[in-house]
């Protein structure tokens, strides 16, 4: 309880400091909501979650083409759609909400680390419904990487798809995520994008705060917390995870899925169409429209200032962040520190500035 109260303490000193530093803020919610709804619907989420759709759909067509006649080639193909479908994923993760969370497509497409046993049970018994919560763990991309990249060498791995009940498995998740990821995408371009931009409020319901705070729980929470700081030690007094990373059989691409989470994150924030250059209305233009000045410079230049030096940080990391918690866990604890500077930017400051309330608790007493 003293733990608690003292965190309470902390969060409360810490968010004062903060609103001490945001001088000159035009508390009058100077920005259009509609017409940022707007961009971040038909410019950003929408063609997001189309090329994630896409992704997909190649990934399970890989998969059924190497399950039904396995062999290496077809093996080495279904590793590169993995890949492109996980890096896809990056970009539509934070948007936890609408059918995706009716869905649970962040739970079932990215639990890590996933559990082996777990899988291995369900290919034994042949029993097993992807929909329930147990489940999460024991397929997406996670249990796919163990399933194409965790089995011995190529020749190892193909000769395991001579039991039709592993071939059946791999096809099953695969499936899964096609599943989630049509019926979301449908959504979105049948009639929930209506629904979204027209749900233009300032409530804690509305689409704006929805969204925003999806934007900074799934910085905090997903790729500060989960990518970095768990594998680090951060939450487990320095006792470093180095099996929870992304891809951990795949081994050599959790720095680039790291890198693409948070470039998703600084794409949004600014408002950058999916796939192009051109920008439009967002929490960064939200911000300058109520002139957030912190320490007599534009919030939104620290944001974006920030996300530079994440990246200078994470340019010292190795490609295989569990072999970084190994060799030289600092530069993963450095990288933790960057991010976390700007989750005081963007949940304290931003949040404030822009009159937008913090729907989720923080339990990791950071």
């Amino acid at each position: 309880m003293k733990k608690v109260f003292a965190i309470v303490i902390l969060a409360v000193v810490a968010f004062a400091c903060s609103s001490n530093d945001n001088e000159g803020v035009n508390n009058s919610q100077n920005y259009d909501r509609t017409a940022i709804l707007t961009n971040w619907a038909d410019n950003i989420i929408i063609p997001a979650y189309q090329n994630y759709n896409d992704k997909v759909s190649e990934l399970y067509t890989k998969t059924t083409d190497f399950t039904q006649n396995p062999d290496e080639t077809k093996l080495n193909e279904l590793r590169t759609a993995w890949l492109s479908a996980y890096e896809a994923y990056q970009y539509v993760a934070m948007y936890d909400f609408g059918k995706a969370s009716i869905l649970y497509l962040k739970q079932s497409a990215n639990t890590y680390p996933t559990d082996v046993a777990g899988i291995e049970n369900n290919i034994t018994t042949g029993s097993y419904n992807l929909d329930t919560q147990i489940q999460f763990s024991r397929q997406g991309f996670p249990g796919i990487d163990y399933l194409i990249n965790g089995l011995g060498d190529d020749a190892e791995t193909v000769a395991y798809y001579s039991n039709t009940a592993a071939a059946d498995y791999l096809t099953a998740i695969t499936a899964q995520l096609k599943s989630i990821a049509e019926q979301v995408t449908n959504d979105w371009n049948g009639t929930y994008r209506n629904t979204f931009v027209n749900n233009n409020g300032t409530s804690v319901t509305s689409s704006v705060n929805v969204t925003t705070n999806n934007f900074v729980r799934n910085f905090e929470k997903d790729v500060r917390s989960g990518k970095v700081g768990i594998p680090a030690g951060i939450f487990s007094n320095g006792i470093t995870y180095a099996d929870k990373v992304e891809a951990y059989y795949k081994n050599n691409v959790s720095k680039m899925l790291l890198n693409a989470g948070i470039k998703a994150q600084q794409d949004f924030f600014n408002g950058k169409a999916f796939n192009s250059t051109a920008t439009g209305p967002s929490l960064k233009s939200a911000l300058d429209g109520v002139n957030a000045v912190r320490n007599g410079e534009n919030l939104s230049t620290i944001i974006n200032n920030q996300f530079a030096a994440i990246y200078t940080a994470n340019n010292q990391l190795s490609e295989s962040l569990s072999q970084q918690v190994t060799t030289d866990n600092n530069k993963m604890l450095n990288a933790y520190d960057a991010m976390q500077q700007n989750v005081i930017y963007i949940k304290l400051d931003m949040m404030q500035a822009l009159n937008i309330t913090i729907d989720y608790v923080d339990g990791d007493g950071d």
